[in-house]
């Protein structure tokens, strides 16, 4: 199976315009992303998707392949589809373009998913939580799936709710969703062209449109989480962090 990588990368963002280009740690926000997803060992290609030249020209710059897409797709699986459209591949990967230290293996595990198991159109990640009070935030959407790991629902509240929970949350029986997607290509295109749904408005989450209109997704749990930059704090935090790895000695990373 032929395996791409696609990396939205839409220039504008509200609450950290440009972050794609930023570049404190002497490369982009982007590069980093692009360099860590060549690194997963079942992918064939690696395309960044933007709707901006000038994401294009740093593309450029560091040796990255890019195309250019319209400026109007309402989401980066829309941007991720145009992308694709034309190239002939059998899965396709949605790597969120601003999550600097996403790990390989988790894009590796992501392929076998859809690798291992014909019965499934899509499949994505979680993990588990590390505290109750991330459990509440309606800004880490969680999700749950049946016994043999495909998803049943996602959510921005609390799922499944804990009627007995009156000595605390039970963290075993959470998972916290990671926004990282594979599709076998068919099933992207599909999906693309559908109309929004009742529960993904609702909850404004895009892949509800995918169980609402009966697709199966496939979940695999993985201990490590990206962290992604949506603000300037975040993207500083990480600056840090990348100066603390680079001043590690060999040996001890």
């Amino acid at each position: 199976m032929t395996v791409i990588a696609v990396i939205p990368a839409r220039y504008e963002s509200s609450r950290f315009p440009g972050k794609v280009l930023a570049k404190q740690t002497g490369k982009y926000l982007i590069q980093h992303v692009y360099e860590r997803v060549c690194e997963a060992a079942l992918v064939d290609n690696v395309l960044i998707a933007t709707d901006a030249q000038v994401v294009a020209q740093a593309c450029d710059e560091f040796g990255g392949q890019c195309c250019i897409t319209r400026k109007d797709h309402n989401s980066g699986t829309d941007r991720v589809a145009e992308a694709v459209s034309s190239l002939d591949a059998d899965i396709i990967i949605n790597v969120q373009g601003d999550e600097p230290e996403i790990l390989p293996d988790n894009i590796d595990t992501l392929v076998r998913l859809l690798q291992n198991d014909n019965a499934c159109d899509m499949a994505t990640l979680c993990a588990p939580f590390d505290t109750a009070r991330e459990i509440q935030n309606p800004n880490v959407v969680k999700v749950v799936t049946d016994k043999q790991g495909h998803a049943l629902y996602f959510s921005r509240s609390p799922i499944p709710y804990q009627r007995d929970a009156d000595q605390g949350l039970n963290l075993k029986l959470c998972r916290k969703h990671l926004g990282i997607y594979a599709y076998r290509k068919n099933v992207l295109l599909k999906l693309s062209a559908m109309p929004a749904t009742p529960l993904e408005l609702s909850e404004k989450l895009e892949q509800l449109r995918a169980l609402e209109n009966g697709l199966k997704i496939a979940v695999a749990n993985v201990k490590h989480t990206a962290v992604g930059i949506d603000t300037p704090q975040q993207y500083q935090d990480f600056v840090q962090r990348y100066a603390q790895i680079q001043q590690t000695p060999a040996t001890e990373k």
